[in-house]
């Protein structure tokens, strides 16, 4: 396949993972006849099952094994699944509780609570315009407040949760199917557990109401799945700095449902507070994509000083140095933010 027609199915797979994820209010919402908490506890139970077909279907085993046998990153994977597992319980809330437009913020500002989580806890160093867009992401924090009459809590609970979940996965290594798979082996006791006692307690929704509803719960785990896959495989076809830029994708469609579907109120003050973070994304992302082609200009200079040394079959001490660098910048470094599984 060529590299064009590579880049044409990487762009399909992202806007098809990130649409999906644009999409899910609609899906959560025809579940609102479950209390949240035990939709969330069959979109872990359905979750395993699902990954354990991804798992056959690939052929991908071999991660298993080291990862029992490291206590550290043991620990890090199940706070990873903690810490999905609250950003999905509040996500299907918020949808539930019709506060679709705040989901969505949440999902903006994550970009920006990443680099802030970056500089807090990995001491990474910002570019000035990267300190402008979290300055104006701050200021817009504020503006919402004003706007709901409280803090935001529902978007910064989403937003935290979510770049915590990337902050464990980067540490841990695991990749999208791999890291999707492990989550629901750990939330999958629990979540059992849960759903046995509500059938016990006579309070479980999964038979009495319908078939129709006990189907779309069953598919909860596929939901999830499916624009993870996506995603892994538009990651693994186009440049990250693309995969940054597409994330957008999933919020505006939220955005937009919110507004069209369940008709949330957008009274001038909340507007302006989404104004202001959509400006701080215009600010990151026009910093990311300088930064990206100011590597990629570096990197084809230096693959130019690699002059081969013909007569002893070697390069240069310079240029073999420039090579061997492990600090080149690269387009992953540009500021592009990948996006796991929702």
């Amino acid at each position: 396949m060529s590299s064009k027609s590579e880049a044409r199915t990487g762009l399909a797979y992202g806007f098809a993972a990130f649409g999906m994820w644009g999409f899910l209010p609609l899906y959560w919402a025809l579940l609102n006849d479950s209390p949240p908490g035990e939709v969330l506890a069959h979109r872990m139970v359905w979750s395993l099952p699902t990954a354990l077909v991804i798992l056959l279907l690939v052929g991908r085993w071999s991660w298993i094994r080291p990862l029992l046998r490291d206590p550290r990153k043991l620990a890090m994977t199940a706070l990873s699944a903690v810490l999905i597992s609250v950003n999905w319980y509040i996500f299907i809330w918020a949808v539930s509780a019709d506060r679709v437009l705040e989901a969505s913020l949440g999902y903006f500002i994550n970009p920006l609570i990443t680099i802030a989580i970056g500089v807090l806890l990995l001491r990474e160093r910002l570019r000035s315009l990267q300190w402008v867009a979290v300055g104006v992401g701050a200021s817009a924090v504020a503006v919402m407040t004003f706007a709901y009459g409280q803090v935001p809590w529902v978007s910064l609970a989403l937003s935290f949760s979510f770049a915590g979940y990337g902050l464990m996965k980067k540490r841990t290594g695991l990749d999208g199917v791999e890291g999707f798979s492990a989550d629901s082996v750990l939330q999958f006791l629990p979540a059992m557990g849960y759903l046995g006692w509500l059938a016990v307690r006579g309070e479980s929704g999964f038979l009495a109401e319908g078939t129709a509803h006990a189907g779309l719960l069953a598919l909860s785990g596929l939901a999830t799945a499916l624009p993870l896959i996506a995603f892994g495989a538009a990651t693994m076809r186009v440049p990250l700095s693309t995969v940054g830029m597409l994330q957008y994708l999933g919020p505006a469609l939220m955005f937009v449902l919110g507004l069209t579907v369940f008709h949330e109120e957008m009274p001038p003050a909340r507007l302006a507070g989404f104004l202001l973070v959509w400006l701080a994304l215009v600010i990151l992302t026009f910093d990311a994509l300088r930064n990206a082609r100011r590597s990629r200009v570096e990197l084809r200079a230096r693959a130019a000083r690699l002059v081969p040394d013909t007569a002893a079959g070697t390069t240069t001490g310079a240029a073999a140095g420039a090579a061997e660098d492990p600090a080149a910048p690269t387009v992953a470094s540009a500021g592009a933010i990948t996006q796991p599984d929702r």
